[in-house]
């Protein structure tokens, strides 16, 4: 007779600012430190390598990372364990120590000896729907049967989007799958359109960067491969031509390739570029936007871009190159005089630059300042200055990439 599954206890797990470590640094760690961070959690990272975008969150101060390996003793005081590397001598380490310790372990390799799971408390076909109702059973159990029956009546409606989408290309070489480019938005997964939930939940292949929503990682199907594709300010840096490659070379051994981008791929996101190599490679490409963070960092912050009687309208720039480096092509004596709210992309590191070409073409040094770091994330800060402060002292201390500045009179309403 075969021997019934262990009963489980769903759980609803309070993490803020309660430590949990997780060994191993790649793709699978990454797609549950995603998640922690959304929990607000205290998250240690142990391995001696790590993916780009967790090397940034380490840099950022979002995480801490013990660039080594794994030692006896790492799991002291963790309220959580997760064993994510490929070793599974490790993993079984890991797990062990965590048993002699009274700490739940999650083992991304063998869940069936681990004493803890991600939740899952509901299936529909290929869809797994998981509800915590704020630790109320009945609003729970009501959420879960209505994600289901949505589930069940989409499926009806369309029972194989995946395949749909593969015959779109059968005038394509053999096994020509997709690329989808899907805008993620400032970061808050729940600012994720649903059609962009809904590609992700197609795909076999995620090309994610740091500023996409990393927390969705977690909520990818097994199996599904993560290639961390991150751009570090002054850090690692992965070449555009490598990801247009990544994206062509993945679409062509037949698979759904979700390019998954912060903000809108549009804005300052090289999306068009990716565009363009899928094209020009035969790759049938679909671009879904985003919510762009030139918009929703302020609004997150309190801050309109436009205001009756304030503002008639916003320009939003880049800032990563200088007003005096040979490369910049925009005239900030006009934008100074323009009269509209300036939204300032990537421009932490030229700041004062900035600020000085704005206040010699004579923008009033009285403007306000204000700069959203992290928005849409439980790690949000927002500073208030002027122009005036950031010419005479410098940018805040506090001031952090990655960061929209906002330039104007609407940045007063700045909510610290």
């Amino acid at each position: 007779m075969a021997q019934r599954p262990e009963p489980l206890l769903p759980l609803g797990l309070r993490l803020r600012d309660r430590r949990v470590v997780v060994v191993g640094g790649g793709p699978v760690a990454l797609r549950r430190v995603g998640a922690l961070l959304a929990a607000q959690a205290e998250v240690w990272v142990v391995s001696p390598t790590a993916v780009a975008a967790l090397e940034d969150l380490a840099e950022r101060g979002q995480i801490r990372w013990l660039a080594r390996p794994y030692q006896h003793g790492d799991l002291q005081d963790a309220w959580l364990v997760m064993a994510c590397t490929a070793d599974p001598e490790v993993n079984a380490a890991v797990l062990a120590a965590a048993d002699e310790a009274h700490t739940f372990c999650l083992r991304a390799d063998d869940a069936s000896g681990a004493s803890a799971w991600m939740p899952a408390t509901g299936r529909s076909g290929r869809a797994t729907v998981s509800v915590h109702g704020d630790r109320d059973p009945h609003t729970a159990a009501a959420l879960r049967d209505a994600a289901l029956a949505a589930v069940e009546v989409a499926l009806r409606q369309d029972p194989d989007k995946r395949a749909r989408r593969r015959q779109r290309s059968a005038d394509m070489p053999a096994g020509s799958g997709v690329v989808i480019l899907v805008g993620g938005g400032p970061g808050d997964p729940e600012l994720l359109t649903l059609k962009g939930f809904q590609a992700l939940a197609e795909a076999d292949v995620v090309v994610v960067d740091r500023l996409a929503p990393l927390a969705v990682l977690d909520g990818l199907r097994e199996g599904v491969e993560i290639i961390d594709v991150s751009k570090i300010p002054r850090g690692r840096f992965t070449p555009q031509e490598e990801i247009n490659g990544l994206l062509v070379d993945r679409a062509r051994q037949g698979y759904v390739v979700v390019r998954l981008k912060g903000g809108d791929p549009f804005v300052f996101g090289r999306g068009m570029e990716e565009v363009i190599a899928c094209q020009d490679a035969g790759v049938p490409v679909e671009v879904i936007p985003g919510v762009t963070s030139a918009t929703a960092a302020p609004e997150l912050a309190g801050i309109p871009v436009t205001h009756r009687g304030t503002s008639q309208g916003f320009t939003v720039v880049s800032g990563h190159v200088a007003p005096d480096d040979a490369r910049s092509t925009l005239n900030w004596a006009a934008l100074a005089r323009g009269g509209t709210t300036l939204v300032v992309l990537m421009g932490v590191e030229n700041l004062p630059s900035i600020v000085d070409a704005l206040l010699v073409a004579g923008l009033d040094a009285v403007t306000p300042l204000a700069a959203v770091m992290d928005g849409g994330l439980p790690s949000q800060k927002v500073v208030l200055t002027t122009l005036a402060t950031v010419a005479a002292t410098g940018p805040p201390p506090q001031l952090c990439s990655p960061a929209v500045i906002v330039i104007g009179a609407v940045a007063a309403f700045a909510a610290g």
